[in-house]
């Protein structure tokens, strides 16, 4: 969503002259938070905020949500089933895949990208075909997995008068219609730091915080995984 809103104001005549991104992007551990605000018809305020923790290696990104310390991100849903009068109610339980809950890894190989769920307390890959990427919110794009932002569409937004305190890091902004979009990229690293979209007319307001960690983990939660059972999304369809 977030390059959709960029490349239709690139469209409506704000584009400028695209740049490549360099060859050896670094490898970052991010924290990124996520906020929006939206104004109904009705008058009421909607807000929601949330975060994740990203990992970018060379072909690999690895996204987890912070989840709250209750949560339970393997539970099940147990339904009772009289199948008959005369026979006591039996009961099973059935796994619901839930892509939120599970940390998602995109990989690109040979230009091709894929996306699949590592669930390691059940030690399960989930496997996502293309048609289902939509289900599981995911675009297909290894440029927005990767660096959050298509780095092309960064580069042909104009710079902004807004000053940066950030060295190496500048502002670029375009606005159309009273719907703006600015974006604090960081220039040597390759990621956006802030992501500001909304209209002037303040129904709606989003904004993406991202923080790079000090020191870069050795961590690869996505190898070691040979042993794990392989499912497919079908698996959990009803």
């Amino acid at each position: 969503m977030k390059s959709t809103l960029i490349a239709v104001l690139l469209a409506a005549g704000f584009a400028g002259t695209a740049q490549a991104a360099p060859a050896a992007p670094a490898d970052l551990d991010l924290g990124i938070t996520y906020y929006s605000r939206v104004l109904t018809p009705e008058g009421v305020t909607r807000e929601s905020r949330y975060a994740e923790k990203m990992l970018r290696r060379p072909g690999h990104v690895w996204v987890e949500r912070v989840l709250a310390p209750a949560t339970d991100a393997h539970a099940g849903h147990k339904h009772g089933d009289n199948t008959k009068v005369v026979l006591k109610a039996t009961q099973h339980e059935h796994k619901h895949f839930n892509p939120v809950l599970i940390p998602r890894h995109v990989v690109l190989e040979k230009n091709t990208v894929r996306v699949e769920y590592i669930d390691a307390h059940d030690k399960i890959v989930v496997s996502i075909p293309k048609a289902e990427y939509e289900n599981v919110n995911f675009d297909g794009s290894w440029e927005n997995s990767f660096y959050l932002l298509d780095p092309k569409l960064v580069a042909a937004m104009p710079l902004s008068k807004q000053a940066s305190n950030v060295p190496g890091a500048r502002w670029r902004e375009v606005e159309k219609n009273g719907v703006f979009q600015r974006i604090l990229w960081d220039e040597q690293k390759q990621i956006p730091l802030v992501i500001e979209s909304g209209d002037r007319a303040n129904t709606f307001y989003r904004r993406v915080d991202v923080k790079l960690e000090p020191t870069v983990s050795k961590a690869q939660p996505w190898a070691n995984v040979q042993n794990y059972a392989q499912r497919e999304y079908s698996d959990y369809l009803d």
